[in-house]
């Protein structure tokens, strides 16, 4: 039995340029995503700045990439405007990883990250909504192509770095002779809790004693000049695909591609003449049945959720594993964070068969119950180290296919219109920023008893 039948073989062919295209930008995507966490003790270094003001950094980048979700889906939403718009952000991204090594101010780093995570924002509802429209009831089996892009991207990136980081304090304190107050044991632990998008510093990793003050001594400069190198294919990849679609100045000598095809042009520039506010605009939404809008919000408050969940549990989990009543050694807690994200890459290499032997109503039914089933389980054995790890593995398996299969489900009850990209990539975006600033709130609460109650 093949492994997929010649239809979807025949729409990846006739679509090879754009889905290898959009796949690339998502590429880009998790590269950029990946690097802030095991970087993040050497850009305090670079700007000289302690642990709760380079934390920042991560609020800043998830701020503006959840405005860049919103952007992209205010945009003119023709082919154009896309592939440009994809284009001028993934050229961003290589900017801004060439010049954060000569950001020696962590305003001017919360600055240089704002600016990539709006890039970010707008690559993940664009592609997300072109891939959409470009196979529409066959889309789920390339979504989840598209978001395992996300994971490779995502592995690729602390690779990179590793190489490069301190195994000391790498800030020299000038009024010291012993550069080395800090064992390599202590960084890696903090480097651990910071792990994920934007995880909230550990309570009580502000007390080890790093310098702010002296001589600094870091090579990460070269970690990021190599993902800047490694990143410059995609926006080239896009600006050939502009090329190829007859939409650069230079290649309009003869009628362009997408006109040749009706169907496909239709289809890609109903969008062209529109509002730019055509998905909020009230009289689009005038005459809708209530089920219009239960879907819209079902869908953004299921992706509000299971993201949320990704991002805070991908900085929690470390902090857990070795707090009481676990008290794991910092570095077998260590490895969860790369288990859950492995599982997750894993989930969506799978998915994309499973998404074209079953439906995604179905897909997404097993995954949410999957998601359910596990964390109640990770709470009843609470005191397993074993099953935390077993548990970490399902749950980056389960949950890693939601939202595709939630995007590809939705856009398909709602005849492919495009606004249902937007609102949930957007709640996906938001779930990810709030859930993980609330956890570390309560992380936060729940240290402060702690010390009272001891004192």
């Amino acid at each position: 039995m093949p492994l997929f039948d010649g239809r979807i073989w025949t729409l990846f062919v006739r679509h090879w340029r754009q889905t290898l295209t959009y796949w690339s930008v998502f590429f880009s995507f998790g590269l950029c995503i990946a690097f802030l966490g095991p970087t993040i003790l050497d850009l305090r270094c670079q700007t000289q700045s302690t642990l709760q003001q380079i934390t920042w950094v991560f609020f800043s980048q998830q701020f503006f990439l959840l405005v860049g979700s919103s952007v992209g889906g205010l945009c003119k939403r023709t082919l154009a405007s896309s592939l440009y718009s994809l284009f001028s952000c993934t050229l961003i991204i290589s900017l801004v990883f060439a010049i954060i090594p000569l950001c020696y101010h962590v305003a001017l780093l919360s600055i240089a990250m704002a600016i990539a995570g709006k890039a970010m924002g707008v690559i993940d509802t664009i592609a997300n909504l072109q891939l959409v429209k470009l196979y529409q009831k066959d889309s789920a089996v390339f979504l989840q192509a598209l978001h395992f892009f996300i994971g490779l991207g995502a592995l690729v990136s602390p690779l990179v770095a590793d190489p490069f980081l301190a195994e000391d304090n790498c800030v020299l304190a000038s009024n010291s002779t012993n550069s080395t107050t800090n064992s390599s044991v202590d960084l890696d632990h903090i480097r651990s809790s910071l792990a994920g998008h934007g995880a909230g510093l550990q309570p009580g990793a502000s007390q080890y004693p790093l310098h702010t003050e002296g001589v600094v001594i870091t090579k990460v400069s070269y970690a990021f000049w190599i993902m800047a190198l490694i990143n410059l294919p995609v926006p080239a990849a896009v600006l050939a695909l502009l090329y190829h679609e007859r939409l650069l100045p230079c290649s309009r000598t003869s009628p362009r591609l997408l006109d040749r095809d009706p169907a496909r042009g239709h289809s890609l520039n109903h969008c062209g003449h529109v509002s730019l506010f055509r998905c909020c605009n009230p009289e689009k939404l005038r005459g809708r049945p209530p089920s219009f809008f239960i879907i819209h919000a079902l869908g953004g408050a299921i992706l509000f959720i299971t993201d949320g969940i990704i991002g805070s549990y991908a900085g929690f989990v470390y902090t857990y594993a070795v707090s009481p009543p676990l008290l794991m050694s910092h570095k077998s807690a260590g490895y969860l964070d790369s288990i859950f994200w492995a599982s997750i890459t894993a989930g969506r290499l799978a998915f994309i068969y499973l998404s074209y032997r079953y439906s995604a109503p179905r897909l997404l039914t097993v995954s949410l119950v999957g998601v359910i089933v596990v964390q109640c389980f990770l709470m009843i054995f609470y005191h397993s180290c074993v099953f935390l790890f077993i548990g970490t593995c399902v749950l980056g398996l389960c949950i890693s296919s939601v939202f595709p299969s939630m995007l590809a489900f939705t856009e398909d009850i709602l005849n492919y219109k495009g606004c249902a990209t937007t609102v949930l990539v957007t709640s996906a975006s938001t779930g990810e920023m709030i859930l993980q600033l609330l956890v570390g709130s309560v992380r936060k609460l729940t240290s402060l008893l702690t010390n009272i109650m001891i004192v």
